[in-house]
């Protein structure tokens, strides 16, 4: 058995909602009164030691809170971890000292070339030891704990033996990792599989949650004529994710919350109204609770 790895320190974002970065709102978040409770950013975007980029993240951590999520370090990867990006990320880690720093359960590069997706994992035993492996060797790169990302997945792996929810809590239970719950995936997944969403996240281990992403998805139809959603973090949060994180955050209370956009961004207008309506179903569970006590 995989001993539990000691607790490293683990800073933490506020119960709020935020949104990630995209420059082109720079000005308007900073003219904008209304409240965000932080901002994440895609680390591979601050690789480069200064610039443009640079000045504004600068700016921006001066007065929010901060998550830095990683789309590249392939924890789910068959070889060993890049170690120029991971020493990058350390660094970055380590100039902007964020609340929050996350990677995805998937790879995305192999025998040096890099690949444009986050790439599914078959979940079994020889998985697992390279992600805890992976996951370890990060967190001791960084000096603290990470988060781990549930992912969206359009096949099965005839390969895998065991079941998502179980193959996260364990990595977590191993590496001491937290995790972040991405609902948008959870929907994307059951959707695309045809199983209960809310069976998994009755499952999942919410003690170990230390973010929750929302995001939209392209919908269309497989070959067989059944439906098929896609992550693709180009429209707004449908229905159903609202539903489903309106349950999540009602039984278990409020827990930092992202608003994720990467393609076709609307204005800071747009989004800020997003971020409000999360807000506002924190606050809710918020009150909730005080009504309870």
């Amino acid at each position: 058995m995989h001993p539990i790895a000691p607790s490293r320190p683990f800073a933490t974002l506020p119960a709020t909602a935020g949104v990630g970065f995209k420059p082109q709102h720079f000005d308007a978040i900073l003219a904008d009164p209304r409240e965000v409770g932080f901002f994440e950013v895609h680390a591979e975007n601050y690789f480069g030691a200064g610039g443009p980029p640079h000045r504004r993240l600068t700016a921006l951590r001066e007065r929010f809170p901060l998550s830095i999520h990683g789309v590249g370090l392939s924890i789910g990867g068959a070889g060993r971890l890049d170690p120029d990006h991971l020493a990058r990320l350390a660094t970055l880690v380590a100039r902007y000292e964020p609340e929050a720093v996350s990677e995805h359960l998937a790879w995305s590069s192999h025998g040096g070339v890099g690949f444009p997706d986050l790439l599914p994992l078959p979940l079994n035993e020889e998985t697992l030891a390279r992600v805890v492996e992976h996951i370890d060797e990060t967190q001791e790169a960084l000096g603290r704990r990470m988060l781990l990302e549930n992912p969206s997945t359009y096949f099965r792996f005839a390969e895998s033996t065991i079941p998502e929810v179980e193959f996260l809590a364990e990595v977590a239970r191993r590496t001491d990792c937290g995790l972040l719950l991405d609902v948008a995936n959870v929907d994307v997944s059951a959707t695309n599989h045809g199983f209960d969403p809310r069976a998994y996240l009755a499952a999942f281990p919410m003690e170990q949650v230390g973010e929750i992403h929302l995001a939209g998805r392209f919908e269309t139809v497989d070959d067989a004529g059944l439906p098929l959603f896609i992550d693709a973090h180009d429209s707004p949060v449908a229905d159903p994710v609202w539903a489903l994180y309106g349950e999540v955050i009602g039984r278990i209370g409020p827990v930092p919350t992202l608003i994720e956009r990467d393609d076709a961004i609307p204005t800071w207008e747009v989004l800020a109204a997003e971020v409000a309506r999360a807000g506002a179903i924190l606050d809710g569970a918020r009150g909730g609770r005080r009504d309870a006590a």
